[in-house]
């Protein structure tokens, strides 16, 4: 008897804003999204225990989910709509037009649901069956269109369902995407868009910043002239020999280690949570490898940090830049994790009080390089700030969050846990026999400093 497939669909189907509630539009871009063009889209995929039958399943969830995402973009409706990059000194914009719809899976799978939303290490390539890619971009003499977001629902019967989301970086930031879920995950919750609407929390589709020079500058990073010869959409597909772990560090172990910075180095200007967790992290990823140079990097979100500042609700990417590089040499040393949250801690301090302001030229980041290229570059995706865990469907809030485009480049994702919002979820992919050393040396260099 040969095996049950791992995954089965029982219905694809498109879903379109209600009709009449979305005129076309095109949405223009500026440089604080063109940097995000040729990246790799985001996946991220939501875990909720619920016993539900395969009948319930289609009868209820399915339509119901259907119903409340398609109320959600008509407010939202960049999610249904394509990227469009000219070929020429045209600005890359979204547009939608009446009719564009994003793409929507149901499917049922037979993994081990408890498995999959545990922490300890599990093979990477065991999540692709559950995120969708996004469809195919429309090449034409004129301009390349891409669509921008895709959902998939699965079912594991009797145990949960996940919730699958993939989106083109270009459509926005973490901030944009925590509106959107927030929006959906509310209609949902109470069958209609009145408690959405009675937070007052619509997306500004505004530009509100103009700046033609850092324009010009990002375009640049986007070749459009070779734009649609190049584009090929990257794809997560195992089998692969990477895995994937969780790693929880709690108030108290956060309190300990911003102590051990704080008596190392009483001067450092910038000692948070954030930023001595990345160090952490950082050193225990670098005892991991042998190379020379390592670079870490994470964003800033932009809207409260420019002048005058920008409403939190902009829809779009709106983040800046803070990277550093360090020889691997004195991140693996005894004061490996204090050197860390030295340069991090210095650089983001420098970056967040620059005179020039946090927004730098992309020639400004090539500077970074001029010593050589690290062969390790470690990002941080998400942030602790934005509460995922509060995402309810109206089946509780989700029992695990993974962010599953970290695969792309060995990047760490970093959010709020599910018990404590004080408490730090990071999750960490790296490759197996990396993943065994890096889990040693995470608890045993932990146990030093408690």
């Amino acid at each position: 008897m040969g095996s049950l497939p791992i995954l089965s669909v029982v219905e694809q189907s498109q879903v379109w804003p209600p009709p009449a509630t979305v005129d076309d539009t095109l949405l223009p871009l500026s440089f604080f999204d063109f940097m995000w063009i040729r990246q790799p889209p985001v996946h991220y995929l939501f875990f909720y225990e619920h016993s539900v039958t395969e009948t319930h399943f289609l009868e209820t969830i399915v339509p119901d989910l259907k119903n409340s995402l398609s109320a959600t973009l008509q407010y939202f409706y960049p999610f249904a709509g394509n990227l469009v990059v000219y070929p020429t000194s045209k600005k890359p914009e979204i547009s939608y037009v009446q009719g564009d719809s994003l793409a929507v899976t149901f499917a049922k799978c037979n993994l081990a649901f408890k498995e999959l939303t545990a922490n300890h290490p599990r093979d990477c390539d065991k999540f692709y069956h559950l995120i969708s890619p996004l469809g195919d971009a429309v090449k034409t003499s004129d301009y390349t269109r891409i669509p921008l977001f895709s959902v998939q629902v699965t079912f594991f019967p009797n145990h949960g369902i996940s919730i699958g989301m993939t989106n083109h970086h270009s459509l926005g930031d973490a901030n944009t995407r925590f509106s959107f879920m927030n929006a959906w995950t509310s209609i949902a919750r109470s069958g209609n868009t009145d408690s959405f609407l009675s937070t007052g929390k619509l997306p500004l589709y505004d530009r509100v910043v103009k700046n033609p020079k850092l324009d010009e500058s990002y375009l640049m990073f986007v070749k459009a002239e070779t734009f649609k010869e190049d584009y090929q959409p990257q794809i997560l597909s195992g089998p692969t020999d990477i895995q994937r772990a969780t790693l929880i560090l709690t108030r108290n172990v956060l309190n300990q280690l911003k102590k051990r910075v704080s008596e190392k180095l009483p001067t450092l200007a910038y000692v948070s949570s954030f930023t001595v967790a990345c160090a952490y992290i950082w050193s225990c990823i670098a005892k991991t490898r042998n190379d020379e140079l390592q670079l870490f990097g994470f964003v800033i979100d932009c809207r409260a940090r420019m002048d005058p500042p920008i409403p939190v609700a902009y829809f779009g990417n709106c983040l800046g830049g803070c990277m550093t590089i360090e020889k691997t040499t004195l991140l693996t040393g005894k004061e490996g994790f204090i050197t860390a949250a030295k340069v991090l801690g210095e650089n983001l301090h420098k970056t967040l009080t620059d005179n020039d302001g946090i927004l730098k030229d992309i020639t400004f980041y090539g500077e970074l390089f001029k010593n050589g290229m690290p062969t390790t570059m470690i990002g941080v995706a998400g942030t602790p700030k934005l509460k995922f865990y509060d995402m309810d469907f109206g089946w509780g809030k989700p029992k695990k969050v993974e962010t599953i485009s970290i695969d792309y480049n060995g990047s760490i994702s970093m959010n709020s846990c599910k018990e404590s919002n004080e408490d730090l979820e990071i999750g960490v992919c790296l490759s197996t026999n990396e993943m065994a050393v890096f889990v040693r040396i995470f608890d045993e260099a932990l146990e030093t400093y408690l």
